[in-house]
């Protein structure tokens, strides 16, 4: 039997400092997609990586991050959101100690795989209860807009850190880190944040669960080996034919059984499923740019890891400007204008970018560029969250959550492996034609950021398909009505 949800209601700061901790775990969990980026050479000088070796302690946490990130999800609708939240923290906090301890390379990318696991439980369960503490309006719309903005946050901050922490002290601090926020998020979310009442208990979909955990495992595999080895090398084509017969066996599953993993009918939200493929675009978009533009900094021009990092401060600073931009201009205009800007602007600022020629100075030919992105990204992203996460419940919050993750680790392997493979096959046919090896990096490097810009182009004309509610202005009484909150507590 379950308490009412006007028995067990928390209160307005209660919920609000929930969603803090919540936003801040989320921060930590995406920091770790690109925090070890920039410290890269001191892993490999420190523990004597190979190349190939190398890629695994930032492909290990994507593969298993991406693999798992659905079956997390749906575990959440399934046997408690707040249970596997906390069991996500806890796996991530012990991955992220033998990370920061690892003395063999093999130790710290079964670490790294170890972390992505964790990620893979907490991520999508952080936004379903989200969902939950707040009931659908405009205090949800604010609540999963902060958790969406500084989500993307985290991917820019990740480099910051990892420039910061690498140069000044040891590139062992970027994992050791998130230790003090596990415990904290630990310690405080029982107390702040009650057990959501689950789905009846069903069947588990097994099939379902195998087939699109190594699916999509599969798929993020290709997607990743892809620009070292090749589109048509058998480590790309072998695990993207694995994951095209999983995944349309997965399909074939669901359609049939009684308790699937994930119902097709979710998907007949046309308003979430094309926030969803928006979500893929902007982040096929912008992993690559921030992956490309390192690396040219770094060996186009010289810079050190400190510099990098510092190098992306106004950026993220301008981010946090574009999220609060968005909660106000949502207010005043509606959603529509604000998905529609978004993309654009960040498409601008990708194509300010292109204009690299490897002779470049930071403030007139970087930052422009760089802030472009950073406010249609801090525009856009905290719409397209709330759009992804409309019209769930307490029995499918976890699944759109998870919905929404896929789409955006995804998005980012498919913008690593496929802009990086262009890029590489632009600079390959500049040399064969006599062009130096430095101007064909660069030449490279200008055609992945125009193609870049294209996608988001198209991710702009997506939004025109997506009708999130116009969010309604609550008042001080009905942020605190008894039926405010659609949690209700098992007894």
């Amino acid at each position: 039997m379950a308490v009412s949800a006007d028995e067990t209601r928390s209160p307005v700061r209660r919920r609000w400092w929930a969603l803090t901790l919540l936003c801040f775990m989320q921060f930590m969990l995406v920091v770790d997609d690109t925090v070890v980026n920039v410290a890269l050479p001191s892993i490999r000088e420190d523990l004597g990586y190979s190349a190939t070796g190398l890629a695994w302690v930032v492909n290990g946490y994507l593969l298993a991050f991406g693999g798992l990130i659905l079956l997390g999800g749906r575990a959440g609708d399934l046997v408690g959101h707040r249970r596997v939240f906390l069991a996500g923290v806890a796996v991530f906090a012990v991955a992220s100690l033998a990370c920061g301890v690892a003395q063999e390379p093999w130790q710290l990318v079964a670490a790294r795989f170890l972390q992505g696991v964790g990620g893979a439980l907490a991520s999508p369960t952080a936004l379903a209860l989200i969902t939950l503490i707040f009931a659908e309006g405009a205090e949800r719309a604010k609540a999963i807009g902060l958790w969406g903005g500084i989500a993307a946050l985290g991917g820019i901050v990740g480099y910051v850190l990892s420039g910061l922490l690498t140069d000044l002290v040891s590139w062992r601090l970027v994992f050791l880190i998130n230790l003090p926020v596990a415990v904290v998020v630990l310690a405080l979310v029982p107390a702040l944040v009650p057990p959501a009442a689950t789905a009846a208990r069903q069947r588990v979909d097994i099939p379902g669960a195998v087939t699109a955990t190594v699916g999509l495992a599969a798929l993020v595999f290709a997607l990743l080996e892809a620009p070292a080895a090749g589109w048509g090398s058998p480590r790309a084509l072998v695990p993207l034919a694995v994951a095209v017969v999983l995944l349309a066996a997965f399909v074939l599953q669901e359609r049939r059984v009684a308790y699937p993993l994930v119902p097709l009918r979710f998907f007949a939200n046309r308003t979430r499923s094309a926030a969803n493929g928006t979500m893929m675009l902007f982040t096929t978009g912008l992993f690559a740019m921030f992956f490309l533009l390192t690396l040219h900094v770094q060996e186009r021009l010289g810079w050190s890891p400190l510099q990098t990092g510092l190098a992306y401060v106004p950026m993220a600073a301008c981010l946090l400007i574009g999220i609060s931009l968005s909660q106000r201009l949502v207010g005043r205009l509606g959603p529509r204008p604000v998905l529609l800007v978004g993309p654009l602007l960040t498409a601008v600022g990708l194509l300010y970018l292109s204009w690299i020629d490897g002779t470049e100075r930071y403030l007139p030919d970087i930052l422009p560029g760089m802030v472009l992105v950073a406010l249609g990204a801090g525009l856009a992203v905290p719409v397209l969250a709330t759009a992804a996460m409309s019209a769930t419940t307490a029995e499918d919050a976890g699944l759109g959550s998870g919905m929404l993750t896929v789409a955006q680790q995804i998005g980012g392997a498919v913008g690593l492996a496929l802009l990086v493979s262009l890029a590489g096959l632009r600079s390959r046919q500049m040399i064969s034609g006599g062009t130096g090896e430095d101007a064909a990096a660069i030449g490279g490097t200008v055609l992945a950021f125009q193609v870049a810009a294209a996608i988001l182009v198209a991710a702009a004309l997506l939004t025109l398909v997506i009708r999130p509610p116009r969010p309604a202005t609550a008042s001080p009484d009905q942020t605190d009505s008894p039926d405010h909150t659609s949690i209700g507590v098992p007894s």
